[in-house]
C-alpha cells in the first residue's frame, strides 16, 4: 500500500506513524513557502509513491498554479495532479472572510491560533457559505471559532472542519 497523507499546508498533520516521509517534508515545504498563501486560502496534499495530489481552495488563480509548478520541481515528484479550486471572485465573499477572521482573530480566545506567518485556522467562503478548516488545541477553541463565524452577518452557512491537535 503506497504511502499516503492529507496534509494542510499550514499545519500538517503526523504521518500515521508520526513522521512524514522525506518527500512530504519536501512537499510540505515547498507549499508554506508560497508568497500569496493566506488564512483565506487551504491547501492540501496526499503522496501516493511520487505522485503527489494537491486539493483544497484558494482565492487567487496563480496560487493554483504556482502550487502545481513548486511541487513539479521537488526531487521524488514525477507527477502532479492538481485539484486545487479557484474560488469565485465576489466582493460579498471577500468582506465575509474580513469579518470573520475579526470575529474569530479579534476574540482573546483565540486570538493566538492568528499569530505567526500561517494562522492555524482557515476561513473558506465560497458563495457565502463558510468552511473553518486547520487545526486548534481544544474542542472548546473548535466551538468557540465555529460561533464567532456563525454570528458574522452576511454569512449564509457555517460548516466546521477545525481538527485538534494531538
Amino acid at each position: 500500500m503506497a504511502a499516503a497523507l492529507v496534509a494542510a499546508a499550514a499545519l500538517v498533520p503526523a504521518a500515521p506513524n508520526g513522521t512524514l516521509s522525506p518527500l512530504e517534508n519536501k512537499v510540505r515545504h515547498e507549499l508554506v513557502m508560497l508568497p500569496y498563501l493566506n488564512v483565506f486560502d487551504d491547501i492540501s496534499f496526499r503522496v501516493d509513491g511520487n505522485t503527489v495530489t494537491l486539493f483544497g481552495e484558494v482565492t487567487q488563480p496563480i496560487l493554483k498554479s504556482d502550487a502545481g509548478n513548486v511541487v513539479k520541481r521537488v526531487e521524488g515528484v514525477a507527477r502532479v495532479e492538481n485539484q486545487i479550486e479557484v474560488l469565485p471572485l465576489s466582493s460579498f465573499d471577500d468582506g465575509i472572510r474580513l469579518r470573520t477572521a475579526r470575529a474569530i482573530y479579534g476574540y482573546a480566545p483565540l486570538q493566538r491560533y492568528g499569530m505567526g506567518a500561517q494562522p492555524s485556522i482557515h476561513i473558506i467562503v465560497k458563495n457565502g457559505n463558510v468552511t473553518l478548516a486547520g487545526f486548534v488545541s481544544t474542542d472548546m477553541d473548535k466551538q468557540l471559532a465555529y460561533m464567532r463565524a456563525s454570528a458574522v452577518p452576511g454569512a449564509f452557512a457555517v460548516v466546521n472542519q477545525l481538527q485538534i491537535e494531538k
